[in-house]
């Protein structure tokens, strides 16, 4: 079990399988939300969770009571959430609770290429005076430790694909 193994943090994407996962295992874990944020989904978070790493949009923003990391779409993909960097200032004025900043690089298989996406998310939040970093997953991990990340989600090291 993940308590076993010393992981007090879990984060989840979707409310429905947050509020299942925290009704079967409750306080073992410090809950986060790592998906989408859909502006009907947040009293479940507001409920169960100490942090959300995606806040991205005006009416989240105006219901959530949870601190959160603005999540920032530094590729301009299209099909990935996020603001635009140069909405950032913008969005912090919206909301008084942000902690710091997230990221999702475009997807490729290598490590490297996402450097210059996590380095421009920590040049952003110390521009903004913010101090926690979401970026890297499993397979970029190391990566996002050099440069300065705060919160990684590796679930696929823990569970597999």
């Amino acid at each position: 079990m993940l308590a076993e193994a010393g992981i007090e943090v879990v984060g989840e994407n979707r409310a429905q399988e947050l509020e299942r996962k925290h009704a079967e295992y409750g306080d073992t874990f410090r809950w986060h939300f790592i998906g989408h944020l859909q502006s009907n989904k947040v009293k479940v978070v507001n409920r169960i969770c100490e942090l959300v790493h995606s806040l991205d949009s005006d009416s989240a923003a105006g219901r959530l009571t949870v601190p959160a990391l603005v999540e920032v779409n530094l590729g301009g993909e299209p099909s990935k959430s996020g603001i635009a960097p140069e909405d950032l200032p913008r969005f912090l004025e919206l909301y008084g609770d942000v902690r710091g900043l997230m990221t999702m690089p475009p997807e490729t298989a290598d490590p490297e290429a996402s450097r210059p996406y996590f380095r421009q998310l920590r040049e952003l939040a110390e521009e903004h005076g913010l101090k926690e970093l979401s970026m890297g997953t499993s397979q970029d991990y190391r990566v996002a430790a050099e440069e300065g990340t705060t919160f990684v989600r590796v679930g696929s090291i823990l569970y597999g694909e």
